[in-house]
């Protein structure tokens, strides 16, 4: 087993090293997901007590579903403006560039 180390590691030449700037939409994707995460984990604490929509906390699968509606919800809710964070943190980030 060799030992690598960071400092071993060369790009190939002529790759870029720089990236280009954050394009609008960029950043507001990435603001929307970073609201869809928060949203989600809200609804997550809020069920925190054991029991689910689709199940009572005893069955895996309900949990499972349970899950997956929850991001799903926490990721249309963001992209129709849920919170209004997507906006703000886009906002912000765009007055910095």
């Amino acid at each position: 087993m060799s030992a690598m180390t960071v400092s071993s590691f060369v790009p190939p030449a002529g790759a870029a090293t720089t990236t280009k700037a954050d394009t609008p939409e960029k950043v507001r994707d990435a603001a929307q997901q970073f609201e869809a995460l928060l949203i989600g984990q809200i609804l997550r604490s809020a069920r925190q007590d054991g029991t689910g929509w689709f199940s009572d906390g005893e069955d895996p699968s309900g949990e499972v579903a349970t899950d997956y509606a929850e991001q799903q919800f926490a990721t249309v809710l963001a992209q129709r403006g849920g919170l209004g964070l997507a906006d703000m943190i886009a906002k912000g980030l765009e007055r910095r560039h």
